[in-house]
């Protein structure tokens, strides 16, 4: 075990040995620490386990133990400093401390090897005081570098440690400068359909057409012509050529295109580009399902691991989960699911919304005659041998997990649902499962987590019906329960401030998922009851955990024999008419991304907006067969895959520059060896002009919006992994491997 992996599975930072290199000139003084003032938050500080810091009149104070053997026992720090090999950095702080101690002052990097850049004394007392020290770092990292005050092993009585005013000024990068997005040819980088559009983005500021030549493995030109010029890209404020080669339909692998000097990175072209995606994609949820072990037979030695949250010690496991102090007197088993994203969380809003995509990738397959999405054996999971469609068994995982989160029947609320699961507070990273050893609690039922099991039981029991009449009848009557106690209870809503060791989803319009439920317990049982309910319709914004409304439209659309005529032919008309808006976005924009934000910003998961405004193109395909609507879907699959402003693709696993440090307390190699990268087929969330992690603000500061994206591990606001994320990636890879 590394130093790092012994220091953060105890809960501490690291430990920074350093020495003194001679102070050079930088042409110009960067600040390279957030938040140095402490003027309301300490983030991104933090503190050692045994020295619990907080803000307090402007300034960082901890709580330093006495007795403790080591500097470095307590300590209070920042990651993810950028550094420069060759380059001075001068540190500079204020400090108090309520006994008279001398600390150390240290800047290094963070991961192995720990080079140092500084390491210095500082002589503490009651009066505040100001400290300067300078080094040159012989390492270069955009995230690997750290800043700490060591304060341990200094007293044998505890004293408080209070810290403000801290910089850390060096470096010739400016803050988000530096970037190499490689070659300005930029294709998918894994493979084009062979009779589908195949096109590239160039960048240049020619004003006239470029010459391209399109390569095979072994340098022959197979097909040449000239770029239209697309001029000024709003999002990636980059000047774009497009090169269309369609026209080119041999198979085979090792392709690349060239313009001038400059050639892409290689890419297939073959008949199912996307054969392998649909399953990897979809087999990221047994990755991340909870309350099971995840055998090597399934997954390889590499992603092996014990079953999480069993109450094996020192886990607490999800057997017996009580509710936070206050909100009931009882406890559930809420075992299995799918853990959400980096964290151990298990949320009913977007995991409604995850198992919902997986049953109408199946459902949709019912009635396009894809016989892969109906077949046993598609997928490398305990129940590939069942007789049932392995789609169905996963999203029965989630499902089975959904309808222990409601509230039995005899407690107060009963038929409402818990919001979320969750450890007390965050954990370690990284961190296995099976080692969390974090108190879990359900949190207080709401609104739209009660909404989202009507929803997604009501579907459950029409797409079980014919596999498991038991289950299908078990799913409904929770549908119909969560809807009665929702009609009770419509203003149960989940706090903003609720998200500490948890996300807080929080919702206060709920009137979508009343829609979307009653949508799809019109379609399920055609009570009369439900469809005056049906009241939101889909608009250009599309959809998400926290927007369902638009989703009635596509059960509507999904079903359409089941809904009145004059439903499903306004409906249709929506689905076609947004379509169109996001056919005409990917076809205005320099790299074909049908997401198109009206403020010009990118959100959260902007990969997932892609993949929603994907999804409702494809729909305008199954019911138009317009191929216009298909090939916008491959070309989306384009921007995903490689062709866009980053030269980068989401998808770990996919192409030559393929995310691979997506945030994951799982997959962390980043900072551990011995774990794995993510599996191939995990969608990172990109590009969000929001910036809300520390290595997003350290290293992409005036960022273009397509452009706000790094492949760190500690980036969780660019690179987190999602499941409502990945099932839309599955439904799309479903949909463009069928075309």
């Amino acid at each position: 075990m590394s130093v790092k992996t012994r220091l953060l599975s105890a809960g501490l930072p690291l430990v920074l040995l350093v020495t003194i290199a001679p102070q050079v000139n930088a042409a110009e003084a960067y600040e390279r620490v957030l938040n140095g003032t402490f003027d309301s938050v300490k983030t991104p500080w933090w503190s050692s386990g045994i020295a619990p810091s907080t803000v307090a009149g402007g300034r960082l104070c901890a709580q330093i133990p006495g007795g403790t053997a080591n500097p470095w026992t307590a300590m209070i720090g920042q990651n993810d400093i950028p550094l420069e090999a060759g380059q001075p950095y001068t540190l500079r702080f204020t400090a108090t401390a309520t006994k008279n101690v001398t600390v150390r002052a240290a800047v290094a990097l963070g991961v192995a090897p720990h080079t140092t850049v500084l390491n210095k004394p500082a002589a503490l007392t009651g009066t505040p005081q100001t400290f300067e020290f300078t080094g040159t770092s012989t390492v270069a990292t955009r995230t690997g570098g750290q800043v700490a005050i060591q304060a341990g092993g200094v007293s044998a009585e505890p004293y408080t440690l209070c810290i403000d005013d801290v910089s850390l000024t060096g470096g010739i990068i400016p803050p988000g400068g530096g970037w190499d997005y490689g070659s300005p040819v930029r294709t998918n980088q894994y493979a084009y359909p062979r009779t589908g559009t195949k096109r590239a983005s160039i960048v240049n500021s020619s004003a006239t057409p470029l010459d391209w030549q399109l390569r095979d493995a072994a340098g022959t030109v197979v097909r040449k012509g000239k770029t239209q010029v697309k001029g000024k890209d709003a999002m990636t404020r980059d000047d774009v050529h497009i090169a269309d080669f369609s026209a080119y339909k041999k198979a085979g692998s090792g392709y690349s295109l060239t313009v001038g000097t400059d050639s892409s990175y290689p890419f297939d072209i073959t008949d199912k580009p996307y054969d392998q995606l649909r399953r990897d994609s979809l087999e990221y949820f047994y990755h991340n399902r909870s309350g099971l072990p995840i055998e090597a037979k399934y997954v390889g030695e590499a992603y092996a691991r014990p079953a999480g949250h069993v109450g094996v010690a020192p886990n607490k496991g999800d057997i017996q989960v009580p509710c936070l102090p206050g909100e009931c007197d009882y406890s559930l088993d809420v075992s299995g699911g799918w853990y959400d994203a980096g964290d151990h969380g298990k949320y009913v809003v977007n995991g409604a919304l995850a198992a919902w995509q997986l049953m109408d990738t199946y459902e949709r397959s019912l009635y396009t005659f894809d016989i892969e999405g109906f077949r046993d054996g598609l997928l490398s999971i305990p129940e590939q041998d069942n007789q049932r469609p392995d789609v169905l068994d996963e999203a029965r995982w989630q499902v089975e997990f959904l309808l222990k989160m409601q509230v039995p029947a005899g407690q107060p609320l009963a038929g409402m649902v818990h919001h979320k699961i969750h450890d007390l507070a965050w954990t370690a990273h990284p961190m296995l499962p099976h080692n969390d050893p974090q108190p879990r609690y359900l949190h207080a039922p709401s609104t739209a987590a009660t909404l989202n099991l009507a929803a997604a039981g009501a579907q459950c029991a029409r797409v079980y019906r014919i596999w498991d009449r038991t289950f299908s009848g078990k799913c409904l009557a929770a549908a119909e329960t969560a809807w009665k106690a929702a009609l009770v209870n419509p203003a149960k809503y989940a706090p903003r401030e609720d998200s500490v060791g948890g996300g807080p989803y929080d919702d206060t319009n709920v009137t979508d998922e009343f829609s979307w439920a009653a949508a799809e317990l019109y379609a399920t049982t055609g009570k009369r009851e439900y469809l005056g309910k049906i009241t939101t319709k889909l608009t250009s914004a599309g959809f998400s955990w926290k927007d369902t409304g638009g989703l009635a439209d596509l059960t509507i659309m999904r079903l359409p024999l089941r809904f009145p005529l004059d439903r499903v032919l306004a409906a249709r008309s929506r689905v076609i008419s947004v379509a169109d808006g996001h056919v005409r976005d990917l076809g205005s924009q320099g790299y074909p991304n049908p997401y198109k934000p009206a403020d010009g910003l990118y959100a959260w998961g902007s990969t997932s907006a892609t993949l929603t405004a994907s999804m409702i193109m494809a729909m305008a395909y199954d019911t138009t067969r317009d191929r216009r609507y298909s090939d916008a879907v491959l070309e989306s699959m384009d921007y995903l895959l490689g062709r866009n402003g980053l030269n980068q693709s989401f998808i770990s696993g996919y192409g030559e520059k393929a995310s691979r440090n997506q945030h994951h307390r799982h997959w962390a190699n980043q900072v551990d060896a011995r774990l794995p990268n993510p599996p191939a087929g995990s969608l990172a969330g990109g590009p969000n002009s929001g910036l809300q992690d520390p290595v997003a603000q350290q290293n992409l500061p005036g960022c273009a919006p397509a452009k706000c994206y790094i492949d760190e591990l500690g980036s969780w606001s660019t690179n987190e992994v999602a499941v409502n994320w990945n099932s839309a990636l599955a439904w799309v890879a479903a949909f463009a491997d069928t075309r």
